[in-house]
């Protein structure tokens, strides 16, 4: 019989963004801050006899062959457990793609604990994130599933508690490339001494201004200045920070409670100046 569960796949936002240095295997050294958000994709997950994969999505913009990495998180799933099963995955996309909040690597994560579940194979933690982090840097945090701060490549995960902060989202319709981003950051920049002190990033409005530094937000902005333009405008409507998320285009504005939020987020939906852009409200998770 045919076994069908849903999953929730949630987008990211990093709060704090650091580059070390480029290491010998062409990845770079971060330091991060991420938060999951209630912003989510949809996956729709049929184990049944047989075998292959095939992947179905509302988004024609998608690739539904073996590039996608939800298809990529069920092939390494079945070659590391030797499982002999047909899988069909049908997402339904809600988080902006190439947007720096992480759908793709989240997608992957959702699969890889799904099949999972839908197996009674119960690998540890520490094996799905081995082959997570295969797939991409960003899929171990989601398996997480809770804010943390990342080291290495992403793969150091070390959770923490952050305050469930309101953030509006502003995605300008493009697409940026990550490789694209880290191929012109400029690296000359002493950044060794680097300290986040979590404990005060609750209520304290400087403390979250002080946290909001993404060192790929300079790199994009010189390419679109539209960043630069939608963060003014978080700010001038209450928020707290802003920042771009990842290697963008994705703006977020930091907020301390709904209200604000929400508030700001009606106003920018009848900004003409945005209305060709999506415009997103959601909690940290």
């Amino acid at each position: 019989m045919p076994s069908i569960q849903t999953y929730l796949s949630p987008a990211k936002v990093n709060l704090f963004l650091r580059v070390l240095r480029k290491r010998a295997d062409g990845y770079h050294d971060i330091m991060s801050l991420m938060q999951p958000i209630s912003l989510y994709d949809e996956i729709s997950l049929d184990i049944r006899e047989g075998r292959g994969i095939s992947i179905e999505c509302d988004n024609i913009s998608i690739p539904v062959d073996r590039t996608n990495l939800a298809f990529k998180a069920a092939e390494a799933f079945f070659k590391t457990t030797g499982i002999n099963n047909k899988a069909i995955i049908k997402i339904k996309k809600r988080i902006p793609v190439a947007a720096g909040l992480g759908g793709g690597s989240s997608n992957a994560a959702t699969v890889l604990m799904a099949l999972n579940e839908l197996t009674s194979l119960n690998l540890s933690a520490n094996d799905l994130a081995k082959i997570g982090l295969a797939i991409g840097s960003d899929v171990p945090f989601f398996l997480v599933g809770k804010p943390c701060l990342a080291k290495g490549r992403g793969e150091i995960l070390e959770p923490v508690e952050l305050p469930k902060f309101w953030y509006v989202l502003i995605n300008p319709g493009f697409p940026v490339s990550t490789q694209w981003v880290y191929r012109n950051l400029n690296l000359t920049k002493n950044i060794e001494n680097i300290n986040i002190n979590i404990s005060k990033v609750s209520k304290n409005i400087v403390a979250i201004q002080r946290l909001l530094i993404n060192d790929l937000e300079a790199v994009t902005l010189r390419k679109h200045y539209e960043i630069q333009e939608l963060k003014d405008a978080l700010l001038a409507l209450d928020a707290t920070g802003a920042l771009m998320s990842g290697s963008g285009p994705t703006v977020f504005g930091v907020f301390l409670n709904k209200g604000k939020a929400k508030k700001a987020f009606e106003q920018i939906k009848k900004d003409r100046r945005f209305k060709d852009m999506a415009v997103f409200i959601a909690q940290g998770l």
